[in-house]
């Protein structure tokens, strides 16, 4: 492999890197990925940020500063709508101009747009784009993400049956994504929010394995079936046009109205302007149907301290709630 890309990890990277490495690697191109989030990529991400900024946001600028001495090229896409008539919050529009006027000494960044809003026409276009960085070919790089797409697909079905380890896309957050939660646990819980801050574990402080070790069951948004998220967040006055709070908050309302989980937790970074609005509304089922919601709000002051005890006040309420049913109120 001759050339390097560096796929900074953060953002979309919890969604997308067994895709875009596949693909890469179809190309005879090797992938280089940042270390997993540290205090000094954190502090990076501060200090070559703006402050109004949002903590992921932040993270991703610390894990463009580790890679940018380290690869050829970086790849950070443009992500502006990913389904017909829906939107990606703005902040992954935004982000490869705020990394290139943010950050200095960066090696080429590759930005494809993508916007399927009206079709899915421009994605071929996108493909083109990024592959001819590497290989002269149209059909070569066609025929290397068709192949990846495929196995993209294949893996996230393995993933909701929980036959794969997140260790095989370098994820451990959970050990298990898929399917941790059953009826051998003293009780369940949804941990919720967008990806980067359900599978961070330096910027959420392990909350995790926190729950695991009190024998806690978890599960995620991206463990539900999308079209079963989809159809759910059908039950909303309105449609809802951000693609991934369809997905948060649909698959919320699956789970809940089948009695599946004990409890919620909300994990949201301070200042996002999309789950002020999520978490309302999950919250408002959550009380409809009795299920124990709290939110956890975290940005780069955030305490472990603070952190451990919110988890433990919910854990113990939720026990204490399940022994003396009907006793106590959902919420205090």
């Amino acid at each position: 492999m001759h050339k390097t890309v560096g796929i900074p990890r953060g953002m979309f990277y919890y969604d997308y890197y067994f895709l875009w490495k596949k693909f890469f690697n179809n190309l005879d191109v090797e992938v280089i990925v940042s270390t997993k989030t540290n205090k000094e990529i954190l502090d990076a991400g501060i200090f070559n940020c703006v402050d109004e900024a949002c903590l992921p946001v932040k993270v991703f600028h610390g894990h463009v500063e580790y890679l940018k001495d380290k690869v050829d090229y970086l790849f950070i896409p443009k992500f502006i709508s990913l389904y017909k008539m829906e939107y990606c919050c703005p902040k992954h529009l935004g982000l490869p101009d705020m990394i290139k006027h943010s950050i200095e000494g960066l090696p080429e960044i590759i930005t494809p747009v993508i916007n399927l809003r009206k079709s899915n026409k421009s994605l071929k276009k996108s493909i083109l784009y990024t592959g001819k960085y590497f290989i002269n070919s149209n059909y070569k790089i066609l025929k290397a993400y068709d192949k990846a797409f495929k196995e993209f697909v294949e893996y996230n079905e393995l993933l909701d049956q929980g036959i794969v380890s997140l260790n095989a896309i370098e994820f451990d957050s959970l050990n298990m994504r898929p399917n941790t939660f059953s009826e051998n646990h003293e009780m369940n819980i949804l941990l919720l929010g967008h990806s980067y801050n359900i599978y961070d574990d330096y910027i959420n402080m392990n909350i995790a394995n926190k729950l695991k070790r009190n024998g806690i069951g978890l599960i995620t948004a991206e463990m539900i079936k999308e079209e079963i998220a989809r159809q759910y967040a059908t039950q909303l006055s309105k449609r809802m046009f951000w693609t991934h709070g369809q997905r948060i908050v649909g698959s919320a309302f699956y789970l809940i109205e089948k009695g599946m989980i004990d409890g919620i937790i909300y994990i949201s970074a301070f200042g996002c302007g999309l789950d002020s609005v999520l978490m309302d509304l999950v919250e408002r089922k959550a009380r409809q149907y009795k299920v124990p919601f709290t939110l956890l709000t975290i940005d780069e002051q955030t305490g472990e301290a603070g952190i451990n005890t919110r988890i433990e006040a919910f854990v113990d309420m939720l026990k204490w709630r399940d022994n003396h049913e009907d006793n106590i109120s959902t919420y205090g």
